[in-house]
């Protein structure tokens, strides 16, 4: 993996852990994805309309189609992240579908997308998921709780973090494909996509309107942090895609676990740290492996 490549991830890392943290504190649904999407929308059009200019009258059925998965991948994403966050604990769900995602990714650009993995990718592949297991809680997720709800709360962020994982997956393929081979650029694969879940979430928010209202006045300065560091770590990481394999990146992707259970394990008081330290430890092991392979 090329260094800026590297590079690319660990700082895309840092602000994805940041805006899942906001957005775990902000405890909203759909409409909270409404919300960011349309601030995202507000304070990226310069750019979206300077990188717009004479490429978009240019694209072609392709070109579209990949927009569009893309935003429709992402609303699932989105509400399945978004109800994982408010029915069990970030440092459940953000792991196993931050760990589960990858591995999808990886297999499928290695089975579909003519993608080869080194014996050191794959070690660093193999230890950055066993490193998210063990953030997620370790052996400890499959033993029984003493007490009902909190096995219910883990159960539901096992079930959360996995389907989520599935969502990153298909829309790290999608968006791979698009900036790899298509060549289109990061930039608007994610400004146009924003567009795109910006109109398959308005009609959400239209069937309660004073309650949206009610939500945006709550969660506006939650959602305005990740309309503007969101867009960020996700452009990074398609440039990475551009300059390094997807089986690759994906994974890498992963370091943001280091910087969630260091900062969110404190800002929000869940799990056990010291497996949590031990599990980012795997991680940033296996960054560097992908890294070196």
């Amino acid at each position: 993996m090329p260094v800026d490549a590297f590079l690319l991830i660990l700082l895309a890392g840092l602000i994805h852990a940041g805006w899942n943290i906001a957005a775990k504190h902000a405890g909203g649904d759909a409409r909270f994805a409404f919300f960011s999407s349309v601030l995202v929308a507000l304070v990226w059009l310069p750019v979206g309309l300077w990188f717009a200019r004479g490429v978009v009258g240019q694209w072609g059925a392709i070109e579209w189609a990949m927009v569009v998965a893309s935003g429709v991948i992402h609303v699932f994403y989105f509400i399945t992240l978004l109800r994982g966050y408010r029915r069990a604990d970030l440092t459940v769900v953000y792991p196993l579908a931050r760990g589960s995602g990858p591995l999808v990714t990886a297999l499928v650009a290695v089975l579909f997308l003519g993608e080869s993995l080194s014996g050191l990718g794959a070690l660093g592949l193999l230890a950055v998921v066993g490193g998210v297991f063990l953030i997620a809680g370790g052996p400890g997720l499959w033993r029984a709780a003493h007490d009902p709800a909190a096995r219910e709360r883990v159960h539901k962020g096992i079930a959360y973090g996995a389907l989520t994982g599935v969502f990153i997956a298909g829309y790290s393929v999608v968006d791979g494909y698009a900036v790899k081979v298509l060549l289109m650029s990061p930039i608007l694969v994610d400004y146009m996509g924003n567009l795109v879940r910006v109109v398959l979430f308005l009609p959400v928010v239209l069937r309660d309107r004073p309650e949206a209202l009610r939500l945006w006045r709550l969660q506006w300065k939650h959602a305005l942090l990740v309309a503007v560091f969101s867009p960020i770590a996700y452009v990074l990481v398609l440039f990475a895609m551009q300059r390094a394999p997807l089986s690759h990146v994906a994974p890498a992707r992963e370091v943001s676990m280091l910087f969630a259970a260091l900062i969110g394990g404190h800002l929000l008081r869940e799990g056990d740290r010291a497996l949590r330290l031990v599990g980012a430890v795997c991680i940033a092991l296996g960054v560097v492996a992908l890294g070196l392979a």
